[in-house]
């Protein structure tokens, strides 16, 4: 059984480092972050591993996992080749909008790198970890790297998709676009019923039914035939004024809904083309 060892105590590798170790995939060894109460707890949560403190005496294994932050890719990787021998190691990290190219200094010393970016959020590690099985984790790097994280991935349940790397910024906006920025939209939904006199209660009872309905028949119809509404029927007066009297009760809404129209135009366009 190949060793791995968890660089950071954060949610993604808490999470991972479970699975593994549950599925028998890895045996683990060290879990370093910065603070030992974080190493201590990241152990734990994962039930095996040793805490240490990044930093300090770091032991070979056959995988390092890199669950830090974007900004703490690059010099992590860097501390850990300067700690011990990478030759033949695999190290990959967990972001979804960096690239495995972060991980230079493990390559130039001799490991395969790859990036693991499961596409769950991760506020409720204990759900995650729970419910992982089905998963979906954008994968890209060395075929070497990719060829013992795979059967790896397979094991605890997740589905990999390979993507190009060269994109692996626009395939991060597609998850921000997909989970964040639909919040931001039913935000200024909620907040537009309530200026309308309707107790925030009440409107996301209104807004839920018209949100659920619309993102399923997104993801089961397509975007373009899901699409209703006045943009779709033509009607731009109607949109004409809605835009007008959103920006006059609030200005910041009223460009966001600005901003959407064109888009929302060209995919109406893509309905009566019949594409999806």
């Amino acid at each position: 059984m190949r060793s791995l060892t968890v660089v950071g105590g954060g949610h993604v590798g808490r999470v991972l480092g479970r699975l593994f170790f549950q599925a028998g995939t890895f045996a683990l060894q060290d879990v370093l972050a910065r603070t030992a109460d974080s190493a201590a707890r990241a152990a734990a949560f994962i039930g095996a591993g040793t805490p240490a403190l990044a930093g300090g005496v770091v032991h070979r294994a056959d995988v390092y996992m890199l669950s830090v932050g974007d900004d703490q890719i690059v010099p992590a990787c860097e501390a850990l080749a300067a700690a011990v021998p990478l030759q033949g190691a695999v190290v990959f990290h967990c972001s979804g909008a960096l690239g495995s190219e972060r991980l230079a200094a493990a390559r130039a010393a001799g490991a395969h790198v790859a990036s693991v970016h499961p596409i769950r959020s991760f506020a409720d590690v204990d759900a995650v970890a729970a419910a992982f099985p089905g998963t979906f984790c954008g994968v890209e790097g060395d075929r070497a790297a990719l060829d013992v994280l795979l059967p790896a991935l397979a094991a605890i349940g997740a589905q990999a998709v390979q993507i190009d790397p060269a994109a692996k910024t626009v395939y991060h906006a597609a998850a921000v676009f997909a989970s964040n920025y639909v919040v931001t939209v039913i935000d200024a939904a909620l907040r537009a019923y309530q200026a309308a006199g309707i107790p925030e209660a009440v409107a996301r009872q209104l807004a839920r039914p018209l949100a659920v309905e619309s993102m399923e028949n997104a993801f089961r119809l397509g975007a373009a035939p899901a699409l209703t509404g006045p943009v779709a029927r033509g009607d731009m007066a109607t949109v004409q004024r809605q835009q007008a009297a959103v920006a006059a009760w609030d200005g910041a809404t009223g460009q966001l809904y600005q901003a959407l129209v064109a888009p929302t135009l060209a995919l109406a366009e893509r309905k009566r083309a019949g594409q999806p």
